[in-house]
């Protein structure tokens, strides 16, 4: 018997739920979302460490470091999709926000049974992605032992690269392989051991903070709109004129002109309509002031009023 694995929090048995195979559905409904309602709390406490993480993350992007999650399973594949996310959302270069599962690509749709027990395999994707001491690598793992993520962690270390957790444990074997550790305990699972219910909830709560914060930081968002968005499809285009429209005034066909001559750069186009200036100036304004399409606008003396 593996002690550690059998002291987790998340391995132990819920009391509030030991007789829900007798329960109707609807209350064991209602004990799910009486566990899940146990969440947000976890991770407010642990608000500190996520700033933290949050700073560190923002001044490596900065810096041309990099992002890169790495994980096993449900934390695997939480980190995949968050990374995933980020490009159309944010705008952002797919090399900047990385996401890596145990197992490979096709273990997001098809479980690969003990991918996650090689320490080695983790070193290697750390290997393959080249990191520096620039990147800030973070490993999620609600056990907080997962050799593929330890593996990933210590060879990152071994870069000089900082070293984040998400964990659902306290004082986990990740702990002393981080900078930063993010441990948010959730408690026992509704059903015991199965970690993509509350902790992977919580993982999901995390990695939003993480990545949403970070993007605000660097001028991603003017005001709560995500003006560096890619209106890479129909849903997007239109989000994109909506907000050229909000933030400007313009009429629906003025907003639709300006995000062409933008080549679909929202906040391009934005800057030129409040501006007056032309395509390329209104480039080099906003490349002066860092991407921040507020801090370009007050430059140029523009009443945001």
């Amino acid at each position: 018997m593996n002690d550690y694995l059998s002291n987790l929090i998340t391995e132990q048995v819920n009391q509030e739920t030991e007789n829900i195979d007798e329960c109707t559905t609807e209350q064991i409904l209602n004990l799910i979302n009486r566990e899940d309602s146990k969440v947000p709390d976890a991770v407010r406490k642990e608000i500190p460490n996520i700033t933290k993480a949050v700073d560190i993350i923002y001044e490596s992007l900065s810096s041309g470091g990099r992002m890169i999650y790495l994980g096993a399973g449900t934390s695997g594949r939480l980190g995949v999709l968050d990374a995933s996310e980020c490009p159309p959302t944010y705008g952002t270069d797919p090399e900047l926000i990385q996401g890596y599962i145990a197992g490979g690509d096709g273990a997001l749709r098809t479980a690969v049974e003990g991918s996650e027990d090689s320490e080695e395999e983790g070193r290697k994707q750390v290997k393959e992605c080249s990191v520096t001491k620039k990147d800030v690598i973070i490993g999620i793992t609600a056990s907080g032992s997962a050799p593929y993520v330890c593996g990933a962690l210590k060879q990152a270390r071994e870069y000089g690269a900082t070293t984040i957790g998400v964990v659902n444990n306290d004082n986990t074997k990740l702990n002393k392989l981080c900078d930063i550790c993010i441990e948010v305990v959730v408690g026992p699972e509704v059903v015991i051991g199965s970690t993509r219910m509350k902790a992977g909830t919580a993982q999901k709560l995390v990695l939003n903070m993480l990545t949403t914060a970070a993007m605000i930081k660097l001028g991603k968002v003017y005001g709560n709109m995500m003006v560096d968005l890619k209106a890479s499809n129909n849903k997007l285009n239109e989000r994109s004129i909506r907000i050229i429209r909000k933030v400007t005034g313009v009429n629906e066909e003025s907003a639709l002109k300006y995000l062409e001559e933008a080549d679909k750069n929202t906040k391009l186009a934005i800057m030129m309509i409040l501006s007056g200036e032309s395509c390329e100036n209104s480039k080099r304004i906003l490349e002066k002031n860092q991407g921040y399409l507020k801090r370009a606008l007050k430059a140029s003396d523009i009443n945001l009023n």
